[in-house]
């Protein structure tokens, strides 16, 4: 990737002033990291924000008790909520990132995010515009955790990882994690999902069979 052509993969900061997106440029840098890299952790001050050009990671957050609950999914074009928000109050991570595949991010240093935010009222609104999208989808994750029927939050979450292809290479302790609640209760719905035909269950893998019929029940909520 040529020097600032990450830029055009962010329409906010695209149409910035060339001497902001300059500056970008010069003071930021391109990383790459391979999958299963633990991009942040509990308890670290960030020093970057990262915008993602390619790649996924997933933020999660553990309880005493050791359960964990995934909160939201980092996509190429976005940039982590959690990052922003710690940068913001200068305060530690609460939860973990970690890559699922290989990413590649932008690393705008900590001084460059200040020195921006103060100064350049078009960057600043890049900044809080994606941090009200991401809060917004964090709330929908305690609203479905808190008050989300665990049958249709299933089903959504199986149509969703197969994206069309049918099959999953997960475990239902993955599913649990993704869902925040106990592998118990996804065992026993599973369980009547392929009671009814809607999937076949292996070892460490789920077949959806009917997946208009787990669309139907995604959809009900």
């Amino acid at each position: 990737m040529s020097q600032g052509a990450w830029i055009q993969r962010f329409e906010g900061l695209n149409g910035l002033p060339d001497p902001i997106k300059q500056t970008l440029i010069e003071r930021s840098m391109v990383v790459s990291l391979p999958a299963g890299t633990k991009v942040f952790s509990a308890d670290f001050v960030p020093d970057n924000l990262l915008l993602l050009i390619e790649g996924t990671v997933k933020v999660s957050q553990t309880s005493e008790s050791g359960r964990e609950i995934v909160l939201y999914r980092v996509e190429a074009g976005q940039s982590c909520v959690l990052t922003t928000a710690c940068l913001l109050a200068h305060e530690a991570y609460s939860a973990e990132g970690v890559a699922e595949s290989d990413i590649t991010a932008v690393a705008i240093p900590r001084a460059v995010f200040d020195e921006l935010v103060a100064t350049s009222p078009r960057f600043r609104n890049f900044v809080f515009a994606a941090y009200a999208r991401r809060i917004t989808d964090l709330f929908r994750v305690i609203d479905d955790v808190a008050f989300g029927k665990i049958d249709v939050r299933l089903a959504d979450r199986l149509v969703g990882l197969a994206a069309g292809s049918g099959e999953l290479q997960v475990t239902h302790q993955q599913l649990a994690t993704e869902l925040g609640t106990a592998r118990e209760v996804i065992s026993r719905q599973l369980s009547e999902f392929q009671r009814r035909g809607w999937l076949r269950l292996s070892r460490g893998r789920v077949s959806l069979t009917d997946t208009p019929a787990l669309a139907r029940l995604a959809a009900s909520a």
